[in-house]
């Protein structure tokens, strides 16, 4: 195994262990459903979720979607590299893409024509510098460039809110964050 390949496998190891020591066993979660709810409304979005990341696929322990015939089809799980939360996730950093197409690198995934995906912002979510996953909003309209700060303040407060429950809920103290 090569040193980059020990290094994935130890980074996966700890992030599996993070997150059943916080009760993300990768299961639907309806407490987080509720996050996922309350950040799709208040982004003004069909689809919000609570992402973890897990070796092979992502798992949406929140979620809130569209119901109906004409709904988007949204399961539980995703492939690793689709959507913009594995960016999220690599770089430690929220992402705000008010207008996906505006974005090259990000136009071509495939969940903007599965989804018709147009709009994201996703933040991570982080316990001890392990990235677990992430929370995000995503939807069908492009929106303003000027609405970005919104998103990411919005996406932030989710993401805070999610950790401080995770904690409480786990029995953990929380952080203090600069």
């Amino acid at each position: 195994m090569s040193h980059t390949e020990h290094q994935h496998a130890s980074t996966e190891q700890r992030r599996t262990e993070v997150q059943r020591e916080l009760g993300l066993t990768g299961d639907a979660d309806p407490e987080l459903d509720a996050f996922a709810a309350r950040l799709a409304q208040e982004a003004g979005v069909p689809f919000a979720m609570v992402n973890v990341f897990t070796p092979d696929r992502q798992q949406f322990v929140g979620l809130h979607a569209p119901d109906g015939p004409d709904a988007a089809p949204v399961g539980r799980t995703m492939p690793l590299h689709h959507g913009f939360c594995r960016a999220v996730v690599d770089r430690a950093r929220p992402l705000v893409l008010p207008d996906v197409f505006a974005a090259p690198r990000f136009a071509g995934d495939p969940v903007v024509d599965l989804l018709g995906i147009r709009t994201y912002a996703g933040a991570p979510l982080i316990h001890d510098g392990v990235v677990l996953g992430t929370v995000c909003a995503v939807g069908p309209d492009e929106k303003p460039q000027e609405t970005g700060q919104d998103s990411l303040a919005l996406v932030n407060r989710i993401r805070d809110e999610v950790m401080a429950h995770l904690y409480q809920r786990a029995g953990h103290q929380q952080p203090h964050t600069p």
